[in-house]
């Protein structure tokens, strides 16, 4: 009983341990100025925030709507600080760690895979997100996505609870038109393969229980759950090609162009996408610059990554795992599927190193965890399960925790020259808005657009700053004599 009580502290308290973390990371790393994509955002919907003409769009479910309430929240309250959305990201990532806590408690799962799990889920590999607060919202949706994913691993499991198939009809339609974004692709795919799942398996079981209500007949309690996953997804499709996008860098080839000229394109991208979780990506450039790491080697390293995916999804199959829990290979399933999306929205830059980028490490962590759980519930049956896949099972979590840990420890370093990169020149940017001429800030424009990270236009950073000086918000809102 005593041990049990002290597994429940530990899953309650790691999820607060590594908030506690990201946050100091955050505060370590960052200041409290706009930059890179709080340009636009500023420029687009400050001061205003309360203008319905700027949410009510044709393309208002891109935007994603929780971010318009934040926002409010954030000028009318805080001034318009960045800070705000960091911590509200933070805090969604461990809200992610919690659901993941709840699934271990009912499986059983021992401490130390716990700790594995959030060792992964709480590695500085997504510190550039971490660190840009507009993506809070992002963290927040993968939360809500393990939260409906664990629900139906209850439901399907016979374990579940009250309202949890209400959860299921109405969860996709809050989480992809109010949160969820680009991400909600992926996620719905998820829900359909893993409903069509249940539901052929489902019927399977019936079929060999000969005294059972209804047998051989399918539950079309799942075509209801697919419809809900499905018409909000067909609404933000909608809403989706009101957009008007631009992709600074794009060739502007066909995807059939590329593979006629380099047909192994896709192949060492996705090889490199993997390659990303294991070591952060920024990290296997650095390798690669200083001739540490050649591209083949990167691309074993990332076929590596693949081969723990094979070994999970063959050890669910092989001990049956799905017959009492299919979360594990919901998380297979979208990890996978996350590096395949990314490859369609990326190639159109024809940059296999944009696979590297820690602002998928997010995305891509999905499946690592999938992994992770699938070892621990194998790891636990004691027949069966022969040293080799023991030996196996452990290299992998050892060269996960290895490279993961490397990375955090990479980026602790770092971490106070970011937050120095807005505050090193004399003036800047708290007396940006009061350059008389564009004349005079030519010599200097580019760097400018490299400190804060938007190349496209001095102007619009100029602008943004305007904005805020005048509103009196973010670095603005204790301005005075040009101190702070």
């Amino acid at each position: 009983m005593k041990a049990e009580r002290n597994r429940k502290i530990i899953y309650w308290l790691l999820p607060l341990a590594g908030i506690l973390f990201c946050l100091w990371y955050v505060k370590s790393a960052t200041c409290d100025v706009v930059y890179s994509d709080y340009i636009r955002l500023v420029n687009s919907y400050l001061p205003d925030v309360w203008n319905p003409e700027k949410f009510f769009v044709p393309d208002v479910l891109t935007r994603i709507p929780i971010n318009y309430l934040c926002r409010i929240v954030n000028v009318e309250l805080f001034g318009f600080t960045i800070t705000l959305e960091r911590v509200l990201g933070v805090v969604s990532l461990g809200l992610a760690g919690w659901v993941f806590a709840a699934y271990c408690r009912s499986r059983k799962i021992g401490c130390l895979w716990f700790a594995l799990l959030m060792a992964v889920m709480f590695s500085l590999n997504k510190w550039e997100m971490l660190t840009n607060g507009s993506g809070w919202s992002h963290f927040f949706a993968f939360a809500c996505f393990y939260y409906h994913e664990l629900v139906l691993d209850r439901v399907w499991a016979g374990e579940e609870k009250k309202r949890d198939r209400l959860k299921l009809l109405v969860l996709p339609w809050l989480i992809i038109l109010g949160t969820a974004g680009p991400y909600c692709g992926v996620y719905a795919a998820t829900l359909l393969l893993s409903y069509g799942f249940c539901m052929v398996m489902d019927r399977r079981k019936s079929r060999g229980c000969p005294g059972r209500r209804g047998q051989g007949s399918w539950d079309t309690r799942y075509l209801a759950y697919m419809a809900c996953a499905l018409i909000p997804l067909l609404l933000y499709m909608l809403s989706n090609s009101m957009a008007v996008e631009e992709h600074a860098g794009a060739t502007g080839r066909s995807l059939g162009t590329i593979l006629a000229e380099n047909p192994t394109f896709p192949v060492r991208f996705l090889l490199k996408s993997f390659s990303g979780v294991l070591v952060g990506g920024e990290e296997l450039e650095r390798f690669m610059e200083k001739g540490l790491l050649s591209n083949r080697m990167c691309y074993a390293l990332g076929l590596f990554v693949v081969c723990g995916y094979l070994m999970a999804l063959w050890l669910n199959f092989r001990f049956r795992l799905y017959e009492r829990t299919i979360m594990p290979l919901m998380l297979l399933a979208g990890g996978g599927m996350n590096h395949i999306i990314i490859f369609i929205s990326r190639y159109i830059f024809e940059k296999e190193n944009y696979a590297l980028s820690s602002r998928y490490a997010l995305q891509f962590q999905v499946g690592i965890l999938g992994i992770i759980l699938t070892f621990a519930l194998v790891w636990q049956l004691r027949e069966g399960t022969n040293r080799g896949y023991r030996w196996l099972m452990a290299l992998f979590c050892l060269a996960i925790l290895m490279g993961n840990g490397y990375t955090t420890y990479r980026e602790i370093q770092k971490a106070p020259r970011g937050r120095k990169a807005l505050r090193g020149r004399p003036g800047w940017p708290w007396r940006f808005p009061e350059c008389p001429s564009r004349e005079e800030l030519r010599d200097r424009g580019e760097e400018l657009e490299t400190e804060f990270e938007y190349r496209k236009g001095l102007d619009k950073i100029q602008s943004a700053f305007r904005i805020l000086e005048e509103n009196k918000l973010n670095v603005f809102r204790e301005y005075n004599g040009g101190q702070r």
